[in-house]
């Protein structure tokens, strides 16, 4: 069920998802599908729990710039996957107009930034950047340009732009910009 609705959304989007086509392309009851789901926003919040559980572990290559390296190129191979990228352009598409899909959304990307989040707090103990450095803040700023360049079609997406990416958050949280203490001097 969850596959149909990630091939849905992949190839027509959200406003296509319909719980009797889903259970068609499914080969399961109708009935078991609403008793089960009964909104196509359950199944997208289902659908991005599966995701986020079966996504990759975050690198750990003994050091920051290695690690948010390995980070924006996976994020990169997933926005470029034929069925991936149009997935999650239909999902945050949908999550602007949709509260229950935001707040799936919302879930699915804490989980993988508090994943990925510890290879900041590695750098921290290994003195790679200060202290009080907001690793979550870190990791967003790797993704944004990648989803920027998703969402708005402006500009290549590929390995050239995933890497300045990670060298452009590694800099930054080495010049102290994500401290949490205030801004950077």
């Amino acid at each position: 069920m969850l596959r149909a609705a990630g091939d849905v959304l992949a190839e027509r989007g959200f406003a296509y998802l319909d719980l009797g086509d889903l259970a068609r392309r499914a080969e399961v009851g109708k009935t078991t599908v609403y008793r089960r789901w009964g909104s196509v926003t359950a199944v997208v919040t289902d659908l991005l729990l599966e995701m986020a559980v079966e996504s990759v572990p975050r690198a750990d290559t003994g050091s920051l710039d290695g690690d948010l390296r390995a980070n924006a190129r996976l994020v990169l191979r997933t926005l470029t996957d034929p069925r991936q990228g149009p997935l999650f352009k239909a999902v945050l598409a949908a999550a602007t107009c949709d509260e229950v899909t935001a707040g799936a959304l919302a879930r699915f990307y804490a989980a993988r930034i508090a994943e990925w989040a510890s290879c900041v707090t590695d750098a921290m103990d290994r003195g790679e950047v200060p202290a009080d450095t907001d690793a979550a803040e870190v990791i967003r700023a790797v993704s944004a340009p990648l989803y920027y360049r998703l969402l708005t079609g402006a500009g290549e997406l590929d390995e050239r732009v995933a890497d300045r990416a990670a060298e452009a958050a590694v800099a930054a949280a080495k010049a102290g910009v994500f401290s949490m203490g205030g801004s950077a001097e």
